[in-house]
């Protein structure tokens, strides 16, 4: 506004407005406000002040403190009195702020979503159990699955016949000896069931140094991969509508981990497998990709109308909750600070301790899931 008044003599005010971006009737309306007289208006059946106040009065009254708006009207009746009408009562108790809800009211917590980011193999681990019908209504099988979400590695399995932290705990802590999983290297992450949430699997990481996360409540969405692999494996063609016992779920999932860690080409990873990820072999395949398509092209140019066809590239980070902003980097130091960022943001912490399990790298297909003698 100032400008306008300061160039006002030199040019018009229109000009000036338009140079500005600036409406004219807002320059107007500055120069000349309205003056209008800001009046409460009053309905002219509307209870007096005197009138609200005797019956605020009653309202408050010891024989009626205790009592419901409702009641009084009614009591009141009865007596041959009438004050005003129910609602007028409410409206006057609403303008005292003596109306409101007398029940305890569940007060829920607002969780924060939580932000993972993996840029490398065994560093961020996703786990869940899933039912899988039995042979009768009524009747399940429970399947725990923990996953790798850098190379989507299913690291460990196992099918039991209930849901139990105690298995669940025997589960993790095999799997993390069998990866020889160093302390402060590792999270896990899981939904809020009972046995994720459960005091013998968070002693657990604890004592072995890994940071655990869990979802939000009724939010899928936090544990995407768990739930996009158990999608996988119920859509295969040969996944039954029952199985007929306890063995013949396990001979399928026997089967299966093996099949989609070692010859499922994952879309999220370029259609690689998730075994070629996880063990560094994905460069090479790409590179022998490239060159099946670099041969293609010489022999047919005028068949790829944009160019030298080129492989899908490789996955440099997985997300649970992708931050709304991400430096434009692919250096593993970078990735990492923002990871230890985003736990202590979160108040992660982990306590250290060593183990000195092998490795299971060399071990053969299929053999990643407990021992039977786990399963009760």
């Amino acid at each position: 506004m100032a400008v306008v008044k300061e160039h006002k003599a030199l040019h018009s005010i229109k000009s000036i407005c338009a140079g500005l971006g600036l409406a004219r009737a807002s320059y107007y309306r500055t120069e000349h406000p309205h003056q209008r007289g800001q009046t409460e208006r009053i309905h002219p059946r509307a209870l007096s002040a005197g009138e609200r106040n005797s019956v605020l009065g009653i309202l408050n009254s010891e024989r009626f403190w205790d009592q419901a708006p409702g009641e009084i009207y009614a009591t009141l009746l009865d007596e041959g009195s009438y004050l005003c009408s129910e609602r007028t009562m409410y409206r006057i108790l609403a303008d005292h702020e003596q109306v409101r809800e007398r029940r305890d009211q569940l007060r829920h917590p607002q969780y924060q979503a939580p932000e993972l980011i993996a840029s490398r193999p065994n560093e961020v681990w996703s786990w869940d159990i899933t039912k899988l019908l039995g042979p009768e209504k009524w009747t399940y099988f429970y399947l725990y699955v923990i996953l790798d979400i850098f190379s989507r590695y299913v690291v460990g399995w196992m099918l039991a016949y209930r849901e139990s932290a105690e298995l669940a705990k025997k589960l993790i802590e095999q799997t993390l000896q069998r990866y020889n999983i160093e302390p402060r290297s590792l999270t896990v992450h899981a939904d809020r069931g009972a046995p994720m949430t459960s005091k013998v699997v968070a002693f657990l990481l604890a004592e072995l140094g890994v940071t655990k996360t869990h979802s939000r409540p009724y939010v899928s969405n936090d544990n995407p991969y768990s739930e996009s692999q158990f999608k996988t494996m119920k859509y295969r063609p040969e996944f039954p509508e029952r199985f007929g016992c306890y063995q013949d779920a396990h001979q399928f999932c026997a089967e299966f981990f093996p099949w989609y860690n070692h010859e499922h080409h994952h879309s999220g990873l370029g259609y690689l497998t998730p075994y070629e990820v996880h063990y560094g072999l994905a460069e090479k395949r790409r590179e022998q990709r490239a060159g099946v398509l670099q041969v293609a092209y010489e022999k047919n140019p005028q068949r790829f109308v944009r160019g030298l066809p080129r492989p899908a590239l490789l996955p440099t980070a997985a997300w649970i909750n992708k931050p709304k902003e991400m430096p434009r980097t692919e250096s593993p130091e970078v990735v990492n600070s923002l990871t230890t960022d985003i736990e202590q943001k979160n108040g992660f912490h982990n306590c250290p301790i060593t183990n000195d399990q092998t490795p299971g790298r060399d071990l053969a297909r299929g053999e990643n899931q407990l021992s039977e003698d786990l399963v009760l």
